[in-house]
């Protein structure tokens, strides 16, 4: 087997099979910042897969995400009517809120995708891979990076973590109602 293939067995399980490791990682985590910008990745396997190079111009930043409530609080004050509602369930998994997070703090930077690197009680961490807009762009495969039409790609759910959470993994029968998007079929049923 090749290097790729033992690092993709060994995260399948992580707290199994690193033990110790993982455990001693995730207590430094909790000490640091939200958002650290990292020398390389942690995990290589799925950061060439999603698109990373050792190359200038590509960086790895660690994101930590509060686990639990992702709801949208209820309005306290002004006069109760029936349009008000309870609380909303944001419709987004974890790891696009998490690029979503990186990519307000990284600008001038395009989010190519990102990975599952940890979690304990309270939190989540994930490893989000960044492209610099300018610099990657000179590349031969990256010159899609410079069209205007793929700048904030994260924010329209563009991303792997993005596509997934809208269910667009799935082609066929019984995905009539997620293409072209859920609002868009939503609008259709109101004329």
């Amino acid at each position: 087997m090749s290097l790729t293939k033992y690092l993709k067995e060994l995260w399948k399980r992580p707290k199994a099979n690193l033990g110790d490791i993982y455990r001693a990682r995730l207590i430094k985590w909790r000490q640091e910042p939200v958002l650290v910008k990292v020398g390389k990745p942690l995990r290589l396997d799925r950061a060439k897969a999603l698109g990373y190079k050792a190359k200038q111009g590509y960086f790895i930043v660690r994101v930590r995400l509060l686990r639990g409530g992702r709801t949208r609080p209820q309005i306290k004050n002004g006069r109760k009517t029936k349009h008000r509602g309870g609380r909303k369930i944001v419709g987004k998994n974890y790891q696009w809120i998490g690029e979503e997070k990186v990519q307000r703090k990284y600008h001038n930077c395009e989010v190519l995708g990102s990975y599952y690197v940890g979690e304990d009680g309270r939190y989540f961490w994930y490893e989000v891979i960044l492209a610099d807009r300018e610099l990657v762009s000179k590349y031969p495969k990256m010159k899609w990076l410079k069209n205007p039409a793929n700048k904030k790609r994260v924010f329209r759910g563009r991303t792997s973590a993005g596509r997934k959470s809208r269910g667009l993994r799935h082609k066929g029968k019984g995905t009539e109602k997620i293409r072209p998007s859920l609002r868009a079929n939503e609008r259709r049923g109101k004329n």
